[in-house]
């Protein structure tokens, strides 16, 4: 009984010491992980920066399509309205 009580205890201390080493090293890492999250979050990636890019001349390409087309149109409508 008294030996089966001492293996116990010695693996319990063996598996709460991991936990310990391993909460303690959560701990310390914790600010630097909480600093790094913050840094992604404040910057742009080359590879974000490059995809806004091109949805923002996208976008552009389409107001200015949008613009040409609205200016034929209005072309048109004056031809006609002349040669009545």
């Amino acid at each position: 009984m008294r030996q089966g009580t001492v293996i116990l205890a010695l693996g319990a201390a063996v598996s709460l010491s991991g936990c310990v080493v391993r909460t303690a090293a959560h701990v310390v890492t914790a600010p630097v992980r909480v600093v790094g999250k913050g840094v992604d979050w404040t910057t742009t990636s080359r590879d974000e920066a490059d995809r806004n890019r091109g949805r923002e001349m996208r976008k552009q390409e389409e107001r200015e399509a949008k613009e040409r087309r609205r200016q034929e149109k209005e072309q048109r409508r004056l031809a006609r309205e002349e040669d009545r």
